[in-house]
């Protein structure tokens, strides 16, 4: 195991169904930066054409792309295809795979009512991850287009720093 370098989180894919509005909501509610605006790929023999057909499979067609940011870097690569479905209102969290994503803002309650403002939805109340002991706050939310993320107060380092769960 090489413990030298570590590697870096580069971005988490997501399926909607209107990319405008998705970028739209991405950078007017969660204040994420508009590194390449929704821009149509389609099936050829370009280097994203040939991409999406390794893979996806040939007949795929076309598809919207695009790519909001973090302040940190980390893109939210966001993809209009037809016929994508919302999910079910569950949060299928025993099916294998990525289930979830995590913003973290100091201010919770802004972006958590922004969501609700632009039809999302708050899944429970704001809660605080150590009473009494940090100040660490969060919530699930789910954005217009079903899909269900965390907010965070803080990050990791103090999340889990030396006595977490105590």
């Amino acid at each position: 195991m090489n413990t030298t370098r570590l590697a870096q989180l580069f971005h988490i894919g997501r399926s909607v169904p209107d990319s405008d509005a998705a970028v739209a909501f991405c950078a007017e509610v969660l204040g994420l930066y508009v590194v390449m605006a929704s821009s149509e790929a389609i099936e050829d023999d370009s280097a994203i054409g040939a991409m999406c057909t390794d893979v996806f499979g040939p007949g795929w067609g076309s598809l919207m792309i695009a790519h909001p940011s973090t302040a940190e870097g980390i893109r939210i690569e966001i993809f209009e295809c037809s016929g994508n479905y919302a999910p079910d209102g569950k949060l299928d969290h025993k099916r294998l795979g990525t289930f979830h994503f995590a913003v973290q803002d100091p201010d919770i309650e802004g972006p958590a009512a922004r969501i609700v403002a632009a039809d999302g939805r708050q899944w429970m109340p704001v809660r605080e991850y150590y009473p009494g002991k940090k100040h660490v706050r969060m919530v699930y939310v789910e954005d217009p287009f079903g899909i269900v993320f965390e907010l965070w107060s803080h990050g990791y380092e103090l999340i889990y720093s030396a006595g977490a769960y105590a």
